[in-house]
C-alpha cells in the first residue's frame, strides 16, 4: 500500500498517534518499562516541544502507544516527531539493551479542525486510559482509574497535578463557560461525563477519514490540499518529506562505519585519545541517523551534547588537514547515502 503523504502547514493541528512496533517477541510489549522511561520520554518531549516551536495541548502515556495533540506554527510535524521518536528509541535500546525499531512504522496524524473539534478530541484523548475491557462497564472504576492516572495531562488540567511548562492548556480551557478560575472544575465534569457517553460527531469524524477529524467542509478542504500533494509529486507519496522522515538505524551506521574504517564497533565507544572512530561516530549518527548531539552523547558513552560537539569540530579538523582522511569520509558519506537511497527504494 503505498504511503499516506503528510499534509503540513504553518498553524496545522493534528492528533498524533505512535504505537509499539508489532514484531518484538514475547515480553517486549511495553514501550515504557517503568517510570523512568516515562520520564525520559516526557522530558525528550518538552525539549522536542521548545526546539521545534510546536504546542502540546494534550498526551497520554500507555503501554503499547501513545497520543498526542500538537499545533505546528511551524509546520514541522514530522520534523518534531521524527526528532522525538528516533531520540526515545536510542535511549529506550540503550537502556534495555536492545535493538531495531520500538515504534511500529510512521507515527498516525490526522489534521484537526481547530476550536470545533479540539475540545472533544481532548476528552478522547484523555480517556484513553480507561476505554480498556476491564472498564467498559463499570463507570464507578472507570472515574478512580481517571483521576489517579499519572502519565497524562488530565490531572493537569483539572488541577491535581502541577502543570508542566511545555503543554498548552489555555486554548482548551478557554472553550468552557465562565470564569477562568473555574474552568478547570469544568473541563473535568466535560470530560468525566464522556465515561459514559458516547460523542457521536467526534466519533464519525474520526472514522471518516485517515486524513481529517472536523466536519464536512474542512474535510473536504483537506481532501483537496491532500490531491495537490499527490498531483504536484505525481505519486502518491510525498518524497521529500520522506527524506525527513526516513534515517537509517543507529545499527546500520555503526556496521558500515566499522567496515569502511576496518575496526571493530566496540572502538566507536571506547575513550581513547588521538583516534578517528568517535569523531566519525559523532558526525555519521548525527547526519545519517537524524540524532540530536544528546542523542549521541548516550550512544557514545560521553557525558554531554557538548563534548560531541567538540568531536565533529575535530572530525572537520582531521578531515581539512588529512587528505587520506577526506577521501575516507567521502566514500563513508557514498556507502551510507546508498543504504539510505535502498532503504527508501524498500518503501516504493
Amino acid at each position: 500500500m503505498a504511503r499516506t503523504l503528510r499534509i503540513e502547514y504553518p498553524g496545522a493541528i493534528y492528533h498524533v498517534t505512535c504505537r509499539l512496533v508489532g514484531s518484538w517477541s514475547a515480553g517486549d510489549r511495553e514501550l515504557f518499562v517503568d517510570d523512568a522511561d516515562r520520564w525520559r520520554f516526557l522530558d525528550t518531549l518538552g525539549t522536542r516541544v521548545d526546539t521545534f516551536g510546536v504546542r502540546l495541548h494534550q498526551y497520554v502515556l500507555m503501554q503499547n502507544h501513545t497520543h498526542l495533540v500538537v499545533e505546528t506554527p511551524r509546520g514541522n510535524c514530522s520534523a518534531f516527531m521524527q526528532s522525538l521518536l528516533t531520540s526515545y528509541t536510542v535511549y529506550f535500546n540503550l537502556r534495555h539493551k536492545r535493538h531495531g525499531h520500538l515504534f511500529d512504522g510512521r507515527f498516525k496524524a490526522r489534521l484537526v479542525e481547530g476550536d470545533a473539534y479540539l475540545l472533544g478530541l481532548s476528552r478522547y484523548v484523555h480517556l484513553n486510559p480507561v476505554r480498556v475491557k476491564d472498564l467498559r462497564d463499570s463507570p464507578e472504576d472507570a472515574l478512580k482509574q481517571l483521576r489517579r492516572y499519572y502519565w497524562s495531562s488530565y490531572l493537569q488540567y483539572i488541577g491535581r497535578r502541577k502543570r508542566l511548562e511545555f503543554v498548552t492548556y489555555t486554548p482548551t480551557l478557554a472553550q468552557m463557560d465562565g470564569a477562568a478560575a473555574d474552568r478547570p472544575r469544568r473541563y473535568r465534569t466535560f470530560v468525566e461525563n464522556g465515561v459514559e457517553e458516547i460523542d457521536e460527531a467526534l466519533a464519525g469524524a474520526m472514522a471518516r477519514s485517515r486524513l481529517s477529524i472536523g466536519g464536512d467542509d474542512f474535510h473536504e478542504h483537506v481532501q483537496g490540499l491532500y490531491a495537490e500533494r499527490v498531483d504536484a509529486t505525481r505519486r502518491p507519496e510525498d518524497a521529500a518529506l520522506r527524506c525527513v522522515e526516513e534515517v537509517l538505524s543507529v545499527d546500520q551506521v555503526l556496521t558500515e562505519l566499522a567496515r569502511r574504517l576496518k575496526c571493530d564497533r566496540e572502538l566507536f565507544i571506547k575513550r581513547a585519545k588521538g583516534t578517528l572512530h568517535r569523531p566519525f561516530a559523532a558526525r555519521y549518527l548525527a547526519r545519517y541517523a537524524g540524532l540530536t548531539q544528546r542523542d549521541v552523547a548516550d550512544i557514545l558513552g560521553v557525558s554531554t551534547g557538548a563534548a560531541v560537539s567538540l568531536q565533529l569540530r575535530r572530525f572537520d579538523t582531521l578531515v581539512s588537514e588529512d587528505p587520506k582522511l577526506r577521501a575516507l569520509a567521502r566514500k563513508c558519506d557514498k556507502a551510507l547515502f546508498a543504504l539510505l537511497n535502498k532503504s527508501r527504494s524498500k518503501q516504493t
